[in-house]
């Protein structure tokens, strides 16, 4: 088993929900942190219970993973003590909306596709050169049940989930030969800031989603995370896939009020 003390942890996306999650469990462990968001002000409340609880180094750095200049002169531009990152938790990622294909929002699949898919190829590709080079390293990248069973109304994101799973996979051959390790975690249903995202900050319409059942928590993702990155080093996990047991799929949920 790995531990994490010393260790640098970088996790995209770690404003709220599975971000701030993992970052609290890896805080928990003794990693330095580096933690990266667009809402900046939400980043610094997580820095300062993180620091409130004892972490240990940590970095907040304001960044938009779409932004392809953004992502590789924030990275470079990062203290030579913060530049080999031993962890990265591409956590980064949303969804838009839930109309049919036909239907659809073009400015929302946009979003979706320049966060999930390209935010995460222009972080990995900004990252991993560094690992090959110091000859260690493990990536994670947050998918989902999506990737896996397409539901209607969530055709693109479907896809940009699926998506990342094929860049998990593809990425994790084209490393082979290397100590560097590659893990998908893709969660089901989980009660974070997603549906209120989805439904551009529609309060009631979001609670809906999780009525009758109970949900994975961003804590349930983040020791999956956790314990992914703590295995041996010659042991690569490459997918995980947790649901709570209320749900089979994408599709087959089981709710108590129904």
């Amino acid at each position: 088993m790995q531990t994490f003390q010393g260790k640098t942890v970088f996790i995209t996306g770690a404003s709220s929900g599975i971000g701030a999650a993992c970052a609290h469990r890896f805080a928990d462990e003794g990693a330095r942190l580096l933690l990266a968001a667009r809402r900046v002000e939400r980043l610094h409340d997580v820095q300062a219970q993180l620091q409130a609880g004892g972490a240990a180094e940590i970095v907040a750095l304001a960044l938009d993973v779409c932004n392809r200049r953004q992502v590789e002169s924030a990275l470079a531009a990062l203290p030579a003590a913060w530049q080999d990152i031993d962890i990265l938790v591409n956590n980064a990622g949303l969804s838009r909306g839930l109309d049919k294909l036909h239907e659809g929002k073009i400015d929302d699949w946009e979003e979706m596709i320049d966060t999930n898919v390209k935010g995460l190829l222009y972080v990995t590709r900004a990252v991993v050169p560094g690992m090959v080079q110091r000859g260690r390293g493990h990536i994670l990248n947050i998918g989902s049940t999506a990737g896996r069973v397409t539901y209607p109304g969530g055709a693109v994101y479907c896809a940009t989930k699926a998506a990342e799973n094929r860049i998990s996979e593809g990425l994790r051959m084209d490393l082979l030969g290397t100590p560097i390790r590659v893990t998908s975690i893709d969660p089901g249903m989980a009660e974070t800031e997603f549906s209120r995202v989805r439904f551009h900050g529609d309060e009631e319409r979001a609670a809906q989603v999780y009525q009758g059942m109970t949900p994975l928590t961003p804590a349930d993702i983040a020791d999956a995370v956790l314990w992914a990155a703590s295995r041996p080093a010659h042991v690569n996990i490459a997918e995980i896939l947790l649901t709570s047991i209320d749900q089979a799929n994408s599709l087959l949920l089981h709710r108590k009020n129904s």
